[in-house]
C-alpha cells in the first residue's frame, strides 16, 4: 500500500540471446540480486519483474525476459512469454555481445520499433571483448542509443541509467487523469463501492483507490457509499456532486438513483479512457449488435482473481449479453498476460478495465484487435449498452458519445 501499482510504472524490458547477461545486467541496475545469474543458459525461463524508483525519473518496472533464441516446446513457450512483454514495454533494452550482433538482434530491434519503443543497444561483456567504432556507428544509424557494459563488473550501469533516464517518453508521468478533469477544485465526486463476496477485507479494488488519489490530487472531494445508500447520500448534499461514479456492476440502481441532471459514469469505463481509448472502444461495443446465437466471445482480465460467486466476467457479463442478444453464446475466458494470439475466431472481445495492465498493453491489445477485425469493448461499457444506459454512462465524455451516436447514424 505504500507503492505505486505496477500498472502506472514506466515498464522497461531486457531482451536478447541466451547466456548474453540479461539476468546480471538488471542486478546492476537494480542493485539487487533480482534475478538468478549462472554460466548455463537459460537459467531465466518465465519474465522476472522488479519494480524500484529510477531517479530522477520516477517509479519503474524492469521485466527480465527468458533467452528467445531457444528451439524446442519449452523454447517456443519462453520465446512466446517474452514476445508478449515486447506488447507492455515503454523502453527497450537489447543485450548482445561485443560483435555479436546480428539478424536475430535486428529482428528484436524491429519488433520493438515496429511498436515505436524506444530502444538501448547494450553491448554487454565488454570486459571480454570491446566493441568497435563501426559496430557502434551502425547501431546508431539504426536509431539505437548504444552503450557498453560489462555488466558482472559494474561497468557502464552509469551510462545505461542515463540513456533510459533521456528516452523515457517525457509525458509518462504527466497530465494523465483518471477522474479528476471531470471534477472541478473544490467539487464533491461521490464514488459507489458495492462491497461484495469478492472485494479483500481491508481494502478497496485498485480503480477505487487510484480515483480517490486522483480527485485529492486536482484538489476535489470524494465522497464514498455503497449503493444501498446512494439516495441518502445525495439527499444529505448542499448542492449536487460534480460527478457520480459507480461499479459497472450496480449501473442499473445508480442509474435509476441519481437524478438525470447530475453526470454519472462507472469505474471501468474511466479505465477504459486511462487505459486505452475509449472512443475506439465505443465503437467496438457497437459489435453487440452484429452477435447472433452460437458467436464467441472472448472475455480478457488482467488481473487472476479466484473467481467465487456471481464473478462479473464468468457469469453476470455473459448472462447479460446473452440475455441481449437473446440466445446462448459461446464465452471464451483468459486471465493475465493470456491473450491469445490468433484472435480471428472470436467476434467479440471484452476486456476488464485493466487495472493491473499498463496502457501499453492495452493500446497493444486494441491494435491486434483492430487488425484482426474483432470489437473490442470493456466491462462497463458492455453492462452500460447491455442494460440500456449506455448513453447516460458516456454523458461526461463529449468526445466518446458523438462517436457512438454518430456509428447509430450511420448504421440507419
Amino acid at each position: 500500500m505504500q507503492s505505486t501499482p505496477k500498472s502506472l510504472r514506466l515498464h522497461i524490458g531486457l531482451v536478447g540471446r541466451r547466456n548474453v547477461g540479461k539476468s546480471s545486467l538488471l542486478n546492476a541496475l537494480t542493485r539487487q540480486q533480482v534475478s538468478i545469474v549462472s554460466a548455463t543458459a537459460g537459467t531465466t525461463t518465465d519474465p522476472v519483474e522488479k519494480p524500484m524508483e529510477l531517479l530522477p525519473l520516477g517509479p519503474v518496472l524492469f521485466v527480465d525476459t527468458a533467452g528467445v533464441d531457444d528451439e524446442g516446446a519449452l523454447g517456443a513457450l519462453r520465446i512466446a512469454r517474452t514476445q508478449a512483454v515486447l506488447d507492455r514495454v515503454d523502453l527497450g533494452i537489447i543485450v548482445s555481445e561485443a560483435g555479436a550482433w546480428g539478424p536475430f538482434e535486428e529482428g528484436l530491434r524491429a519488433e520493438l520499433q515496429a511498436r515505436k519503443v524506444p530502444t538501448v543497444a547494450v553491448l554487454n561483456k565488454s570486459d571480454v571483448r570491446e566493441a568497435s567504432a563501426d559496430e557502434r556507428a551502425a547501431l546508431e544509424g539504426l536509431g539505437l542509443t548504444v552503450v557498453a557494459t560489462a555488466a558482472a563488473e559494474g561497468r557502464g550501469i552509469l551510462d545505461l541509467r542515463e540513456a533510459l533516464l533521456k528516452l523515457a517518453p517525457a509525458d509518462h508521468f504527466d497530465n494523465h487523469q483518471l477522474v479528476s478533469d471531470l471534477v472541478p477544485p473544490g467539487e464533491i465526486a461521490v464514488l459507489v463501492v458495492p462491497i461484495d463476496k469478492e472485494a479483500p477485507k481491508g481494502r478497496l479494488i485498485l480503480p477505487q483507490v487510484m480515483a480517490i488519489r486522483d480527485l485529492l490530487d486536482g484538489g476535489s472531494m470524494a465522497l464514498v457509499c455503497q449503493e444501498r445508500e446512494l439516495r441518502r447520500t445525495l439527499a444529505g448534499l448542499a448542492k449536487p456532486p460534480a460527478l457520480v461514479v459507480t461499479d459497472s456492476q450496480a449501473f442499473l440502481k445508480v442509474s435509476a438513483d441519481v437524478p438525470s441532471e447530475i453526470p454519472m459514469t462507472g469505474f471501468s469505463i474511466l479505465m477504459a479512457r486511462f487505459q486505452g481509448d475509449l472512443t475506439e472502444q465505443v465503437r467496438g461495443t457497437m459489435g453487440i449488435e452484429a452477435l447472433k446465437g452460437g458467436d464467441a466471445v472472448l472475455i480478457a482480465e488482467t488481473c487472476s482473481h479466484h473467481p467465487i460467486g456471481e464473478d462479473i466476467g464468468r457469469v453476470k457479463i455473459p448472462r447479460w449479453l446473452a440475455q441481449y442478444v437473446g440466445a446462448p453464446l459461446d464465452f471464451h475466458h483468459v486471465q493475465g498476460r493470456d491473450f491469445p494470439k490468433d484472435l480471428s475466431p472470436y467476434r467479440l472481445i471484452v476486456h476488464c478495465g485493466n487495472c493491473t495492465g499498463n496502457r501499453r498493453e492495452m493500446l497493444s491489445r486494441l491494435h491486434r484487435a483492430r487488425e484482426a477485425g474483432v470489437p473490442l469493448t470493456n466491462y462497463g461499457l458492455t453492462i452500460a449498452y447491455s442494460l440500456g444506459i449506455f448513453e447516460r454512462a458516456l454523458a461526461p465524455f463529449p468526445d466518446a458519445l458523438e462517436a457512438y451516436r454518430s456509428a447509430v447514424r450511420t448504421e440507419r
